[in-house]
């Protein structure tokens, strides 16, 4: 079995992907996420390295990517600062989608790159000894068959 053309995703309120659904324009996926730049992690001021970005990705009907919206929010210097401020920034583009409804979706793969980092969703067989797996970055959610919708974090 191979990664379908459209990973189902499930909407879930309450967890990573409460901001997903459907508007007037196709689809979206919002999150708030981290990167950590390569070989951070275990530096005394990792803190400096970890940023946080508010992020709208959008998909016509059939699924396809159609554009992404990811704005810079700041580092975990002042986390929580960073992340009410990209909290604030999504419901901003989230209130302005036409006719949205959160609900579950499904998307074909593809992929953006801001400020070094990868942001979508990619064939990550190879990272799984080859078996089929979908991964969205930097989000670390991972889809796998039966491509049901449900998610690993």
């Amino acid at each position: 079995m191979a990664i379908p053309d459209r990973v189902p995703i499930m909407y879930e309120p309450d967890y990573h992907t409460r901001w997903i659904g459907r508007y007037d324009g196709g689809q979206f996926f919002g999150s708030v996420a981290a990167t950590l730049d390569e070989g951070r992690g275990g530096s005394a001021d990792w803190y400096r390295y970890k940023r946080w970005y508010a992020v709208l990705h959008r998909f016509g009907p059939d699924g396809a990517h159609t554009g992404s919206q990811i704005w810079f929010a700041g580092d975990s210097e002042d986390e929580n600062t960073s992340v009410a401020r990209a909290e604030t920034c999504l419901a901003r583009w989230l209130d302005a989608l036409s006719g949205r409804v959160f609900d579950d979706i499904a998307i074909g793969l593809f992929q953006v790159e801001v400020d070094g980092h990868v942001f979508g969703l990619v064939d990550g067989s190879e990272l799984y000894g080859g078996a089929e797996h979908a991964e969205f970055l930097p989000d670390e959610l991972g889809f796998d068959p039966p491509w049901d919708g449900s998610y690993d974090t």
